[in-house]
């Protein structure tokens, strides 16, 4: 069947489309984005503008619209941690299916964590042992652990790259006293998870997913996306900590001319890079290895697996 997951996240409305059945690998057929940054789109007190909402709806219709062009079967839509968070949630909720139909499912931030560990887990297979997976969003960080398609320990933390760069890192060039103010926040909050893995054991495998991995591993050498979906990328912390203050030095347009960086991430790329570091610094990883899947395979799957077989 063709299957449609539509993504509402903090930065993107993604929609993928993917040709899929129990037992075989989702196929991609068409993956339509729009930008919505909706983290930016919030009042004081987090809520959703009037202007966000209009937004939001605008971007959901034009995606039920290409997904109804490829002749997608069911749409699996999903909201994560900025409608999550949001004081106002069941009206832009309401507003959203009384103009457009679709019942956005707001997942919990350990769903978050747990969908996208299933999706590394199908990726990587069983051979690659314990797995701990990194995952950082435009609202918050997913860390999981575990030996299993379901992780033994599964977190989520308000450190996402959009979040922390709106509310800590005003301006186009960070303030340096800004910076380290942000280092030690993001630091005594992860670390206070920490425990919590490390007596589970060391992990065999560590994984990171998300364009923010995706981009710092990019300009720290991995291969481009011409080189294909199997290939192998790599992020390692050495790599990363040479970056940090190369990253915090540039401005957006600067970061924005680095191989694989988007003009709409650039600005949240030396937030994004903090977290990172600080997430393979205090769980001693000194690689990740970028896996292609992620949250929205992980529903995808997850959605299958409920499916009769053939």
């Amino acid at each position: 069947m063709r299957l449609g997951v539509l993504d509402v996240g903090s930065n993107t409305v993604h929609l993928l489309v993917v040709d899929a059945h129990p037992g075989a690998r989702p196929l991609p057929a068409h993956s339509h984005k729009a930008e919505l940054r909706l983290a930016e789109l919030l009042n004081g007190s987090g809520a959703v503008t009037d202007a966000g909402v209009e937004r939001l709806v605008d971007v959901v219709r034009d995606a039920l619209r290409a997904a109804e062009d490829k002749g997608v079967e069911e749409v699996l839509p999903f909201a994560t941690s900025a409608v999550r968070e949001a004081p106002n949630a069941d009206a832009v909720l309401a507003r959203v299916h009384e103009e457009t139909g679709v019942r956005l499912s707001v997942l919990s931030g350990e769903e978050e964590a747990r969908l996208t560990f299933l999706a590394v887990r199908r990726w990587f297979g069983w051979s690659s042992g314990k797995l701990l997976v990194l995952d950082i969003g435009g609202g918050s960080l997913e860390i999981a652990y575990g030996q299993d398609e379901d992780p033994d320990a599964a977190v989520s933390l308000p450190l996402g790259a959009g979040r922390l760069t709106s509310t800590r890192l005003p301006g186009p060039l960070p303030d340096p006293e800004d910076l380290r103010a942000l280092r030690r926040h993001v630091r005594a909050e992860i670390a206070r998870t920490v425990g919590e893995f490390a007596r589970l054991g060391a992990p065999d495998h560590a994984v990171a997913t998300s364009k923010t991995f995706k981009q710092l591993a990019r300009i720290a050498g991995a291969p481009g996306s011409g080189a294909g979906l199997l290939a192998q990328r790599v992020l390692t912390r050495k790599a990363l900590a040479d970056w940090v203050p190369r990253l915090a030095a540039m401005t957006p347009e600067e970061r924005a001319e680095l191989p694989g960086v988007s003009a709409g991430r650039a600005p949240q790329l030396p937030a994004g890079a903090l977290v990172a570091e600080a997430a393979m610094d205090l769980f001693g990883v000194d690689e990740v290895e970028l896996c292609p899947w992620a949250l929205r395979e992980g529903v995808i799957l997850r959605r299958l697996d409920h499916l009769p077989a053939v």
